[in-house]
């Protein structure tokens, strides 16, 4: 994979409100990028409106949205995606993704669903996707994400992932715990899933904790560490692929600041690894 087709490289992690001030103080240089979601930033002002402009004069930022609901029948809400158009030039944001699932039927529904898996479902999500990037003026990158049940399923969810981005012609956000929690739920083989992807649509990637139910029941929190078999999932996309950005993503029990560092260090030291293995395999 050519790196020098990211619009950014390193480790990135998600920009929660209660850290915002710990960030600006401490401008932890083990972070390469920060994510947000606008809908939680657009409209905010304020200290930490201010805040957030001394953010993204300092970082890279990526927007992740969570209420495009590109699988809905409902119609496109153009007046959002304009204004995250206009959010993004305001702070200088090159990347918009989206989660590849629904979240409204004549009305916000307050989850991420799932699509089903069909051919005729492809052709829908595609041909928005396609609307939202004419507006938006360049690609975006959608996300392949945890599901729990598969209704009316036709196809495999990676036949289902490679179509749509193939048919859209947009760039992806590939998920490194969704894929494992999926393996686990839907009982398929997580490498093999990963090997199927197109990697030359690779934006960047997240990689998150989870919560272990059963022995075949996971359910993706970002509530929790990272476990091992995820680590080893996002080594083994780095040896088929190369090195790109990967996000951690933490969204409520929140450690110190120190410890969320530490898991953005240990993807730099498997990127450091990566990336050396690579250039000596290809030397």
């Amino acid at each position: 994979m050519d790196t020098t087709s990211f619009l950014f490289e390193g480790a990135g992690l998600g920009l929660r409100r209660q850290l915002i001030h710990q960030f600006l103080e401490a401008q932890p240089q083990e972070v390469s990028f920060f994510e947000v979601a606008p809908e939680n930033w657009i409209t905010i002002g304020g200290k930490y409106g201010k805040a957030f402009r001394a953010m993204t004069d300092r970082f890279n930022f990526i927007c992740h949205g969570l209420s495009l609901s590109l699988g809905s029948t409902d119609p496109l809400d153009k007046t959002f995606i304009l204004e995250v158009k206009q959010f993004m030039k305001e702070h200088n944001i090159k990347l918009y993704s989206e989660h590849l699932s629904y979240c409204s039927k004549n009305g916000h529904l307050y989850d991420l669903m799932p699509i089903p898996f069909t051919s005729e479902a492809v052709s829908h999500v595609a041909e928005r996707i396609k609307r939202v990037q004419e507006i938006m003026e360049q690609k975006i990158a959608v996300e392949n994400v945890s599901y729990y049940a598969a209704p009316g399923q036709e196809m495999s969810e990676i036949d289902f992932f490679n179509a749509v981005v193939e048919e859209a012609d947009c760039n992806i956000l590939i998920d490194i715990n969704n894929i494992y929690v999926n393996s686990v739920n839907h009982q398929y083989d997580a490498e093999t899933f990963l090997k199927a992807i197109p990697a030359q649509r690779i934006a960047y990637a997240h990689i998150a904790g989870h919560y272990k139910v059963a022995e075949d029941f996971l359910v993706d929190t970002h509530g929790a560490d990272i476990i091992d078999p995820v680590w080893r999932l996002l080594g083994k996309a780095y040896e088929l692929y190369g090195v790109f950005p990967t996000l951690l993503e933490r969204d409520f029990n929140l450690p110190p600041l120190a410890d969320l560092l530490t898991e953005v260090n240990i993807i730099r030291s498997m990127q450091s690894t990566w990336q050396t293995q690579h250039e000596k395999r290809y030397a």
